[in-house]
């Protein structure tokens, strides 16, 4: 079952590394960030199976160099949801 996960922390500087360190502890791919009030709240948006997914972001989280905002994890989102995703990624050029 494929799923999402959500991640927001302060800064982009956190969040490339936060990215950076999904990407080395799991099977997830990156989708799309949104940087809400000039870049001081990224919410980094990540897919995979369910499991690949809350490992990535609890892994994210233990080493995050910014105390974590938020965090979830949707399995099986609804088409609705991925379709906000898509016009996110669409803004930065990203293709999923």
């Amino acid at each position: 079952m494929q799923a999402i996960g959500l991640f927001e922390l302060q800064g982009y500087v956190p969040a490339l590394t936060a990215v950076d360190t999904m990407l080395k502890t799991a099977d997830v791919k990156f989708l799309t960030w949104e940087k809400k009030l000039g870049g001081w709240l990224v919410t980094i948006i990540i897919q995979g199976e369910v499991s690949a997914v809350q490992a990535a972001l609890d892994a994210a989280e233990a080493n995050s160099i910014r105390k974590v905002a938020a965090k979830a994890v949707i399995a099986n989102p609804h088409p609705e949801v991925m379709k906000q995703i898509e016009i996110s990624a669409s803004k930065y050029n990203f293709n999923f």
